[in-house]
């Protein structure tokens, strides 16, 4: 196994574990809102693009052809989905909207009602840990010339899906992006819902 490896193992373990340690051992700091998100969210996650892009069910490359073998002994195809679902949705959209507040002097509005500022910055936490996960982490599984699946939040597919830019012969092109682009805005109007609801 070589360091790349490894560092991807270890990332992909830290974003599906840590969320979930933070969680148990802050349960009654962390608002009653975030096990039904957390649920939702990787319940969407996996639905939308992960099932789609891990077993490459329509038009494209199942994960165990576009990754190495050791990657796909640590991160097996049957749970890949599952553990990029996880990251997702801890990791990323809790670590979004924990940004979210943070940005916002630990103001709880933000989590009632729609505030452009907080978009914004969910938004654009969620799209740059994006281009920094397919530029570092995964840019052999997602580089050109490896499709990913037609899926229904990456709804262009590998049919149009140009180049956005290029950094150090690494690409980032758009089907990739897709998700991180539709689905910021899904997310915050159902924290707002449950929000409200509760």
């Amino acid at each position: 196994m070589s360091l790349e490896e490894a560092r991807v193992i270890v990332v992909v373990y830290t974003a599906v574990l840590l969320p979930l340690i933070i969680y148990f051992f802050n349960k009654s700091k962390i608002p009653s809102w975030v096990p039904s998100f957390y649920i939702i969210a990787v319940i969407v996650c996996a639905l939308g693009w992960e099932i789609w892009f891990t077993f490459g069910w329509l038009d494209g490359d199942p994960v165990d052809i576009r990754r190495s073998a050791a990657l796909n002994t640590w991160l097996p195809k049957n749970i890949n989905w599952l553990m990029n679902s996880m990251g997702d949705a801890g990791a990323v959209l809790l670590g979004g909207f924990w940004l979210m507040w943070l940005t916002h002097n630990k103001d709880n509005s933000v989590f009632l009602e729609w505030k452009w500022s907080a978009f914004i910055v969910l938004l654009a936490w969620c799209i740059g840990q994006n281009i920094l996960v397919e530029m570092f982490l995964y840019h052999d599984q997602l580089a050109e010339g490896k499709p990913l699946s037609w899926a229904p939040l990456s709804p262009l597919g590998p049919y149009f899906n140009p180049i956005l830019f290029e950094f150090n012969n690494r690409t980032i092109m758009l089907q990739s992006q897709m998700p991180w682009l539709i689905l910021p805005w899904f997310f915050y109007m159902t924290l707002i819902n449950l929000n409200k609801s509760s």
